[in-house]
């Protein structure tokens, strides 16, 4: 496939402060039920408190205890916002699941908290700070057996906002190109996350609205509707359907990485158009990764 239909623009990406979370269980099932209830409600810091998905199920043989895993991250726009919600998404997704145990898995970070020590305090005095896989740990009296979540967690700086736009001729088709990008993703290496249902976004937003109480709305250029309404459509003719897949990831080698897989995984499809991505001239965000570099 030539080169051609990957546009040459640039995705606009930015800074956030992440964490990296690995909850464990008695079974796959357990654990991704659990991941997933931890990580709800986190598709984009436009109206959510912040923005988490899951980065890759976890093979009981690489987990401390030897127990299914799926690794989750988190993230926040600033670094205080970042205890309330691992405080909150901890407690009451991934504590309240069965048979769950919660580890950092962020081995180096600018900033850390205590959330298994105040966590803890739901034990009413019957939790106990334990030595076990050679972590400090805290252990919390359940009505299943006790729940182990590690004393400390860390959070750093990331790179958020990798944006790639697959457009295609149909829904079917250009549905099916977007998962199969969205699963390559996740069978990389990189440790990085798509935080919209599925990984996959309808409903791409720009920068600004024409009603003063927006700050964001509907990117209009990338909607098939609006196509023969509008003098500004980014939409070549045969256009049908849009999808955006938004990545973060803990580096920009690891949001690199995500984005040129998911690239791959696609840029031979006959039914997509076009792979792009929107920028808005520096407003929202500084580091800027071209898309045909990768």
């Amino acid at each position: 496939m030539s080169k051609d239909k990957i546009v040459d623009t640039f995705s606009e990406c930015f800074k956030m402060w992440f964490s990296r979370i690995l909850i464990t269980a008695i079974d796959e099932e357990t654990v991704l039920e659990a991941a997933q209830n931890t990580v709800g409600f986190a598709t984009s810091i436009i109206m959510c408190s912040a923005e988490a998905g899951i980065e890759r199920i976890v093979l009981a043989k690489e987990t401390p205890d030897n127990r299914p895993g799926v690794i989750i991250q988190i993230w926040t726009k600033r670094s205080k916002l970042m205890k309330d919600e691992l405080l909150a998404r901890i407690s009451q997704s991934a504590m309240t699941a069965p048979t769950t145990s919660v580890f950092n898995y962020l081995e180096e970070g600018e900033k850390n908290a205590p959330i298994g020590k105040l966590i803890s305090y739901f034990g009413d005095g019957h939790q106990k700070k334990i030595s076990k896989y050679g972590r400090t740990m805290w252990e919390i009296p359940v009505m299943d057996g006790s729940f182990l979540i590690d004393e400390s967690f860390n959070f750093a700086k990331g790179i958020a906002g990798g944006l790639l736009i697959l457009i295609g001729e149909s829904i079917v088709e250009t549905l099916a190109a977007t998962k199969l990008a969205i699963q390559k993703i996740q069978d990389s290496s990189a440790e990085a996350i798509t935080s919209f249902p599925g990984g996959i976004c309808r409903s791409g937003s720009k920068i600004g609205s024409k009603y003063s109480f927006l700050d964001e709305s509907t990117n209009h250029q990338f909607c098939p509707t609006l196509m023969d309404k509008i003098e500004d459509s980014l939409l070549p003719k045969k256009a049908h359907c849009v999808y955006e897949i938004v990545i973060n990831a803990a580096s920009e080698q690891d949001l690199k990485l995500a984005m040129k897989h998911a690239i791959t995984a696609v840029k031979d499809n006959e039914k997509i158009i076009q792979i792009t991505s929107s920028n808005y001239d520096g407003e929202l965000g500084s580091i800027k990764i071209n898309l045909k570099d990768l």
